[in-house]
């Protein structure tokens, strides 16, 4: 129980460490507070709603989307532009509270999903360990639980960041209390809100953050059963326009397995990408810089289809 709050409690090196046949056993005691939230959000049905803790949790699904795929994924993940130290702590502080886990464990998984796209030793491939598992049984399991440090060594010198991956679960349960605390003050100081501290924990932190997971991990999966093929890359990553809408631009995912160090996954004009959006707008407050372009060459090697050149 003590994994709960410090994770370096059983949980660095080199996830292959684990016995390959504890790696796919769901770990319930360390789960727990993950099936915990999922049974959260039926406290709706005792508290209620309001255009107030609905407009928040629609708020914080947004916010906490755009920060798992613009810093999570294009910058600690596959470093697509570069910012300063501190707002690299920013970013790190908003992808956490989307309650995926700390930016160290999140880049390491995603950078071991592309050297092994769909085959035996990608953890989340649809194909290869089926839908279910892909979707989020591995994140159950005790072989996906570590954080290896030796896949992020660009990462791992921060030591800001060390402390958000050790101490993953303190920033949202920030959140949450400051989502009740705020609840709470709305309720009796501005009545005509009509919500109050329950009901913006059960809307604003466990349904937006459930929701925001499952949307999240529709790309480990869905993303790879559903949609065009565009480039000829050797897993079966595809390009869903439902999917982009969901996950802010994730959903170009064969795109961005043709070429991933790319900030932009919407190769196109056409392909709306927001999380691109938003990082242009930060581009020109200052905030980060460098924004790596699809190169030409990339757009035209290895197409599939040429309809659109």
């Amino acid at each position: 129980m003590v994994r709960w709050f410090d994770t370096t409690v059983g949980g660095t090196g080199d996830a292959t460490a684990v016995d390959p046949a504890e790696a796919k056993r769901i770990d319930w005691v360390r789960c727990t507070p993950f099936f915990a939230m999922h049974a959260a959000c039926l406290g709706v049905i005792w508290v209620g709603w309001s255009w107030t803790a609905v407009g928040v949790a629609a708020a914080l699904y947004a916010i906490r989307m755009f920060a798992v795929t613009a810093f999570y994924h294009r910058y600690f993940s596959h470093r697509t532009f570069r910012t300063s130290r501190a707002f690299q702590f920013v970013a790190g502080v908003l992808g956490n509270s989307a309650v995926q886990r700390g930016p160290l464990w999140w880049a390491a998984h995603h950078r071991h999903h592309h050297q092994h796209s769909d085959d035996e030793l990608d953890v989340h491939s649809p194909h290869t360990h089926g839908w279910a598992w892909s979707h989020m049984g591995w994140i159950t399991s005790r072989g996906a639980y570590r954080t290896n440090l030796e896949a992020v060594p660009d990462l791992a010198k921060y030591p800001e960041l060390r402390f958000l991956d050790r101490f993953d679960t303190l920033v949202p349960v920030l959140l949450a209390v400051g989502l009740f605390a705020l609840g709470a003050a709305m309720e009796r100081w501005a009545p005509w809100l009509e919500t109050s501290g329950w009901q913006m924990l059960v809307w604003g932190f466990f349904i937006s953050t459930i929701v925001l997971f499952h949307a999240t991990c529709t790309i480990n999966s869905l993303a790879h059963l559903i949609g065009r093929k565009r480039f000829a890359t050797s897993d079966h990553s595809r390009n869903s326009l439902l999917l982009a809408l969901l996950t802010f631009g994730e959903g170009w995912h064969n795109n961005h397995h043709h070429y991933p160090g790319s900030v932009r996954q919407g190769f196109f004009w056409w392909e709306i990408d927001l999380s691109y959006y938003g990082l242009l707008v930060l581009s020109w407050l200052g905030l980060v810089w460098d924004l790596n372009p699809v190169p030409r060459r990339a757009i035209r090697s290895r197409r599939l289809d040429v309809a659109h050149t």
